[in-house]
């Protein structure tokens, strides 16, 4: 390229910052986007709020998270759960929400302040652009609602709403993906379900106080009470709060609430299987109820907590100790079923000292439970052991 000397002298000094600015019109031109700055002034528009901040509050302080339903993956369409959670009773209201779009956020705040059974006093999100935004702002601001927010990146600033998103939304709906409108209507009916359950008939602990000696710390608790309890013995609530809360602790019951809720689960795990051939049958109310008092001890408060399940194995992972010898065995068990596995291990020791010793007792006691069991499945159905 032939320039001008002065020209060329010019654009050799120019800093790359220089370059840029001047590239810019025309980059944007050529790309048909413009670089999105994080608006600054709205965040600076609300208050920061730390987990040191929410002692003794009164009823209508909540926080306010999304839980996302996307299977471990983010990329694609899937649905939200909007969680909300008051600090002071622990009452927590879910509303599932198929975008994650400003005016909707605001559309279903809206619907979580009219659940609420107390006005709402303010809200406490994290930083994400869904509640830092203009729209949410607003909001407040014509609500008289109190609008702060959490610091980046700590996640004990927002414990509360955290523990209810494992405790609540997790055990309720697991880690499956979810998207469509069809899933999002059965996750608003098991929520319908869950709410009243949860913050009428589900007791929990609140902490009292929590002191440190040195490493070890030492944590008293509230005797546990249900949401609806704490806010029917708090002053602070109104007289027409607690008449509600009193009639309709009453006309809910908590055996039809929990058949709901599983109703909705079977519902759900058809829609988020997608390679399943037939919808799980639904289990009439007599069966649920017969089966409810052994429920408890197939679940798991913390879904977090569940055992993973294991592959069989069908592989050996070492020698067979009685590879020769289990012949020999089985023919001694065949004439003394009753020989214990040590009188058994004995006569191999004096018939092969140099294989044997005290070492493979444990190996041949299961062998023999074993095989006992299989030959008590042949004198019930007989099949033959081997």
């Amino acid at each position: 390229m032939n320039l001008d000397d002065s020209l060329k002298t010019r654009v050799l000094s120019a800093s790359a910052s220089t370059i840029d600015r001047l590239l810019r019109p025309i980059r944007e031109e050529a790309t048909g986007k413009k670089r999105v700055r994080p608006k600054k002034k709205v965040r600076a528009a609300v208050a920061v709020k730390t987990f040191s901040e929410w002692d003794d509050v009164a009823p209508g302080s909540l926080e306010v998270d999304f839980v996302a339903h996307c299977g471990g993956n983010l990329s694609g369409p899937f649905i939200h759960s909007l969680v909300a959670t008051d600090v002071a009773s622990g009452w927590t209201e879910c509303i599932p929400i198929l975008i994650r779009e400003q005016s909707l956020v605001v559309e279903s705040l809206e619907l979580l302040r009219n659940r609420f059974p107390f006005p709402v006093l303010g809200i406490n999100t994290d930083n994400d652009s869904s509640f830092i935004n203009e729209s949410v702002i607003k909001f407040c601001d014509s609500q008289s609602i109190t609008f702060t927010r959490s610091r980046p990146y700590r996640k004990n600033d927002q414990a509360w709403i955290e523990q209810k998103n494992g405790s609540i939304v997790r055990k309720h709906l697991g880690y499956q993906r979810f998207s469509g409108p069809i899933a999002c209507q059965t996750i608003a009916h098991l929520f319908d379900s869950v709410r009243w359950y949860v913050n009428m008939f589900q007791p929990s602990f609140k902490l009292l106080s929590k002191t440190r000696d040195g490493a070890r710390v030492s944590k008293k608790f509230h005797s546990p009470q249900t949401p609806c309890e704490r806010l029917l013995s708090d002053s602070r609530v109104s007289s027409e709060s607690k008449e509600y809360l009193r009639r309709n602790r009453l006309e809910q019951d908590p055996l039809e609430l929990l058949h709901a809720i599983r109703q909705s689960q079977a519902a759900l795990d058809s829609l988020s299987t997608e390679d399943s051939l037939s919808q799980e049958q639904q289990i009439d109310l007599e069966e649920f109820l017969s089966q409810l008092p052994e429920l408890w001890k197939k679940g798991e408060a913390r879904p977090t907590h569940q055992p993973k399940p294991m592959r069989t194995r069908d592989y050996r992972t070492r020698p067979d100790p009685f590879e020769g010898d289990w012949t020999t065995i089985l023919g001694w068990l065949e004439k003394s079923p009753d020989a214990t596995a040590s009188s058994l291990l004995e006569r191999l020791i004096e018939r092969s000292p140099d294989k044997y010793n005290g070492g493979q007792l444990r190996t041949l006691q299961r062998r023999v439970s074993q095989w006992r069991n299989i030959m008590a499945r042949k004198l019930v159905t007989g099949t033959t052991a081997t």
